[in-house]
């Protein structure tokens, strides 16, 4: 035991009953009795005492590596306590530091100090003897010499290793200048008396790294948590010099920055550019012009004065109602309305939609706004060449006519730009996508109502196309940063946020409470002997051969054998004639189980919508209702008279039932005679079963929907219903901004779908 010296000064004391100091050398006296004892120990004269202070240590370790080639790998750590400008080893007897010149003592923070050596403890130094010094040192493996310098400087050590100096992160200060159209985003974080500024910040991340060089050498650590939530959005300004430049469309973006940072600084001219948007919540209804025919519903009207915000601010956006609440219609209120505002230079709008669409919008134009002048611009016999154009007010295309017309379109300056659909271009290097880029238009508008539908990134495109430059290059939201990966889910709240102006999305919920509700239920099929046999031969041969070929490949690299195996397994779930057409005439228990129901809903004087995606299971039903003697009206993507199979069905009361290719008639069909609709199987994305569904359920209808999806169970089709959620929420996730969970298929959702 170290008695510190202690036991002399009681023998002293014990032979010689007091101590006598001569009055030079109290000074010194008092210097010695308060390194050698504790506070509570200490009973001084008042004139001996000293100023006693607490300070709490500070952490310095210096990290040092062997020479290179040498035998001994391992690191040694220096220790040291730093109390004020103070340094101690880590091993240094004594429970304070005495400044005799000051008379001032300090006493050391022992529980502290011992919680800093257990904290190297728990990171991996040990005490070990170097046979170069020939001391006990502290020592650490290199493995972990990344993850001790991250954690220590994130706990605030100063830690400098491979004479390097790492610090921690201080304060990042955000200001906002105005430019005539633009905003500049000033950023900096402090690191001691080192900063570094938002461009190098956003570079590091780019670049995947968590450390920059300072001026001075040393390195910095980035300030991870805000990097991470916010360093994306900061990442979609342009760069220039120190500081980052953001259109005046991106005030929503810059707004949510600073919503995380309420310290930020911002001039008048932002100020009351993001108080404009945050207004968006109290959008005033704007009614119709007087010669629109018709009685547009207050949902519609509030529609109307969303657009007129965005066409005053000079904002593209993208109106995202649920199927059958009417986005055509308070379009042609809008563009019937710009018609009779514009008195000179006025300009034609160019509407861009499926070929499916062309009719419906014309049918539309004429039933509502009679005022409007419409050029059918899709089929054959066009006129060529854009002088023509400003002879109306209205230009109707096809995605496919643009692409092959954008080589004069493209010199058209058009009063609004508008796409219906606007899915088609959701991939930025499609064909559809870059014509739809090179328009010219003094406002932009898309129709969708699933405007997000598998991928996140689809939002590039879309903005890209709306507010060119809102998002930043197509790289942020791809690659290292795509959204389905990197992103959390605060982060796409903000982001949500951010783009909430510019996206309306009304659901029939909400703003329809004259539609009826719709019915969804879920009937599971028990295969028989036969069919569950030969399903589950299939599904344990391409189980051995895919999970083996994942592991010995990879699962990227299966992606074509997994997506043939699923088919396969989804064709058999169906009907055995999927598989083997030697075999259509072969039962199933799908097609057991619905042509009953159909049988007792064509009786019942109800009708109905039978979707699936194989034109080969739509082919099985055919036969066995021909066998029945049940009417129906038929329409795959083969079909060319789409609009004559549609008013057929519509207005024939004998004409009971209509099977549909799911991908051909999930767009563009209003279906409302109906009150049935049967999905025969399950598709990936849900969006894409609503679509079908609602070419029932829709503004019109006045019965109640029933909608009944057929499941094979202990199928592929059972597991793929697991994974619809997944999809579901991420088509949510921006417009809502819940807090919904994006994945994408893996090893473990593979192996979900071959259980």
């Amino acid at each position: 035991m170290n008695d510190r010296g202690a036991f002399e000064w009681v023998n002293y004391l014990r032979r010689n009953g007091s101590l006598r100091v001569p009055e030079k050398e109290a000074a010194e006296f008092s210097q010695a009795v308060y390194s050698a004892g504790s506070r509570e120990a200490l009973k001084l004269p008042d004139d001996l005492r000293m100023e006693e202070v607490n300070v709490a240590p500070e952490f310095h370790l210096k990290i040092h590596a062997n020479k290179p080639g040498a035998y001994d790998t391992r690191l040694r750590g220096e220790f040291r306590f730093a109390y004020e400008d103070q340094f101690i080893n880590a091993n240094q007897a004594g429970k304070a530091i005495v400044q005799g010149d000051r008379k001032r003592v300090i006493f050391r923070d022992m529980r502290a100090e011992a919680q800093a050596h257990a904290r190297l403890h728990g990171l991996g130094w040990r005490h070990e003897y170097f046979y170069g010094t020939r001391n006990t040192e502290l020592s650490l493996t290199p493995m972990k010499l990344a993850k001790v310098v991250a954690t220590l400087v994130k706990e605030g050590w100063h830690i400098e290793a491979e004479g390097k100096l790492y610090r921690q992160p201080g304060e990042l200060r955000i200001e906002v200048n105005s430019g005539i159209d633009w905003f500049e985003l000033h950023g900096e974080v402090q690191f001691g008396d080192q900063v570094a500024k938002l461009p190098q910040l956003l570079a590091a991340l780019r670049k995947g790294e968590n450390l920059i060089q300072l001026g001075d050498g040393s390195t910095g650590m980035l300030p991870e948590e805000w990097l991470k939530k916010y360093g994306v959005l900061a990442g979609m300004g342009k760069e220039e010099d120190d500081h980052l430049r953001f259109t005046k469309s991106q005030v929503g973006l810059l707004d949510a920055l600073l919503a995380a940072q309420p310290e930020a600084t911002f001039d008048g001219v932002f100020e009351k550019t993001r108080q404009m948007l945050r207004s968006f919540d109290g959008i005033t209804p704007v009614e119709a012009p007087a010669t629109f025919t018709g009685q547009l519903r207050p949902y519609q009207k509030e529609g109307l004065g969303w657009l007129k915000f965005l066409r005053d601010f000079s904002f593209g956006g993208c109106l995202a109602d649920d199927m059958g609440l009417g986005k055509t219609v308070q379009v042609l209120a809008m563009l019937l309305a710009r018609k009779e505002e514009i008195k000179k230079d006025r300009k034609p709008s160019l509407v861009v939609v499926p070929r499916s669409l062309v009719f419906n919008w014309m049918e539309e134009a004429k039933r509502f706004a009679k005022g409007l002048k419409v050029l059918d611009h899709s089929h054959a016999q066009r006129t060529k060449g854009g002088e023509h154009l400003s002879d109306y007010d209205v230009v109707l295309t096809t995605y496919g006519t643009l692409r092959n017309d954008a080589v004069y379109l493209k010199d058209i300056e058009f009063d609004y730009l508008i796409l219906d659909e606007s899915q088609a271009i959701k991939n930025a290097s499609s064909e559809s996508a870059k014509a739809a880029r090179l328009l010219q238009g003094r406002h932009r508008l898309a129709l969708s109502g699933t405007p997000v539908q598998n991928h996140l990134g689809d939002l590039w495109s879309l903005f890209d196309f709306l507010n060119p430059g809102m998002l930043g290059t197509s790289s942020v939201l791809s690659g290292a940063t795509a959204l389905t990966k990197s992103l959390d889910q605060d982060t796409k709240m903000v982001l949500a946020r951010a783009l909430r102006p510019f996206i309306l999305r009304r659901t029939k919920e909400q703003v329809a409470k004259d539609l009826p509700a719709k019915l969804e239920q879920t009937i599971y099929c028990e295969l028989d002997n036969v069919q569950r046999k030969n399903y589950d031969e299939l599904k344990e041969y391409y189980r051995k051969n895919l999970l083996d070929l994942v592991a010995r490949e990879g699962i990227n690299k299966a992606k074509i054998q997994i997506l043939d195996a699923l088919l396969r397994l989804r064709q058999a779930a169906c009907h055995p004639g999927l598989i083997d057409k030697k075999r259509v005439t072969d039962s199933s228990a799908k097609l057991e189980t619905l042509i009953p129901r159909l049988v007792e809903i064509a009786e019942e004087g109800h009708k109905a919508l039978v979707f699936s995606q194989f034109t080969s299971f739509l082919s099985i039903v055919k036969a066995r209702l021909d066998k029945e003697k049940i009417k129906y009206e038929y329409l795959d993507g083969k079909t060319k008279d789409r609009q004559a199979r549609v008013d057929h069905f519509q207005r024939d009361p004998k004409l009971k039932l209509f099977l549909i290719s799911l991908k051909a008639g999930g767009v563009g069909l209003n279906l409302t005679a109906a009150d049935y609709v049967f999905l025969l199987d399950p598709w990936w994305n849900p969006a894409v079963e609503a679509q079908a569904i609602d070419r029932t359920h829709r503004i019109g209808q006045t019965r109640q929907v029933f909608a009944c999806r057929l499941i094979a169970k202990d199928t592929v089709e059972e597991k793929v219903l697991e994974l619809q959620n997944s999809k579901r929420q991420l088509a949510e996730a921006i417009i809502n901004g819940d807090n919904s969970v994006i994945s994408s298929l893996g090893r473990e959702e593979l192996e979900l779908l071959l259980s």
